[in-house]
């Protein structure tokens, strides 16, 4: 990776030549501006408008717009000679816990390099102690031309270091919360954390920029002369009645996403639904399939005595004998096959052997 900075971290007397790179790096797609009419590239010209010419870039330099608009030139020179030790060196002035490092103060990220071998045993023993002392250092180092505060701290096996706003460039979110007068109950606050769980944890090396994909897509029908892909239709979101009703379905649809089993809609989400939910719960599914497969069952148990009764009634011709082995109320085929049926309800195939004795 190529540095964008060399120089030294200062930690007491000792001095760690480093180089810094970029950490991050932007996947962004950049666009051109163009004429619409013929398509030609709209370009920036830089002129001096006293001598209203275009000029070059070595004859550009640097100026400072006083409060009454006069310009103070500023060479290279000049800033060369600030009174800065951070100049060339990131001084570190306190080492503190992470927790007291305000997220609102995070900036740009970069990566430090040992600047050579003899860097190596200093910058391992800075690593080590950050290590052991589960803290972050505190710096402040010089950059595109002025002062920063910035944080190091270890990652893998690396240095890092994380600009930092300064305290006074971060804003109060002063009027931007509600008014105090408003309150939220237990069981709202139960079902938010229900949700929280549901969705629980993911990694984030599976998170991607799906907008950037789409715009890929449109591009690359464009230069084959394609016409770009049709946006999606966007989710129809309901009215939000009632915010217990809401967080409930939100946590079935967090459960539904993950493949987890989902109990039973709350009747006050049926009744702002407009009525019973035509959705099956796994456990409704379940009951009514188990009361399906009993009624099939029942009707096998039926059919397969009256069956063999058919057979057994083709030598005795007897018709009340076939009504009894289906179970009816006929007094005659009881009286004649009582004592059959209390066999028939262990083993069907003794019921059949009694039957015929019985003819």
């Amino acid at each position: 990776m190529r540095s964008i900075w060399n120089g030294a971290i200062s930690f007491g007397l000792v001095s760690i030549p480093i180089k810094l790179v970029n950490a991050t790096e932007s996947h962004s797609i950049s666009f051109r501006q163009i004429h619409t009419e013929d398509g030609g590239r709209i370009r920036y010209r830089k002129v001096c408008e006293l001598e209203d010419r275009e000029v070059t870039q070595a004859e550009i330099g640097k100026g400072y717009e006083d409060a009454d608009g006069t310009i103070i030139p500023i060479t290279d020179e000049d800033l060369s000679h600030l009174p800065l030790p951070t100049a060339k060196t990131i001084e570190i002035v306190a080492f503190v816990p992470t927790d007291r490092i305000d997220p609102l103060q995070m900036d740009a990220a970069y990566y430090l390099g040992a600047g050579g071998a003899p860097a190596a045993k200093p910058y391992i023993l800075l690593r080590e102690a950050l290590k052991r002392s589960q803290k972050v250092a505190i710096a402040k180092y010089a950059l595109r031309g002025r002062e920063r505060l910035g944080m190091l701290r270890v990652v893998g096996d690396a240095i890092a270091l994380h600009g930092l706003l300064w305290p006074d460039e971060v804003r109060a979110p002063e009027g931007l919360a509600p008014d105090a007068g408003v309150t939220v109950n237990d069981k709202e606050l139960d079902l938010a954390d229900a949700l929280m769980d549901t969705l629980g944890e993911i990694d984030l090396d599976d998170l991607h920029d799906e907008y950037q994909e789409a715009l890929e897509e449109v591009v690359a029908a464009k230069a084959a002369g394609e016409a770009p892909p049709e946006a999606p239709e966007p989710a129809r979101g309901g009215k939000v009645l009632d915010l217990m009703a809401a967080l409930e379905k939100s946590v079935r649809a967090a459960q539904e996403s993950r493949g987890e089993g989902v109990a039973e809609e709350p009747a006050e989400v049926r009744r702002l639904s407009g009525g019973t939910s035509a959705r099956a719960t796994p456990k409704q599914a379940g009951g009514k399939a188990s009361t399906v497969s009993g009624a099939k069952k029942t009707a096998a148990a039926k059919k397969t005595p009256a069956k063999k009764a058919t057979a057994a009634a083709n030598k005795s011709t007897s018709t009340q004998g076939a009504k009894s082995t289906q179970g009816t109320k006929s007094t005659q085929g009881a009286k004649k096959t009582a004592s059959a049926k209390s066999t028939a309800k262990k083993t069907p195939a003794k019921k059949t052997t009694s039957r015929k004795r019985t003819a």
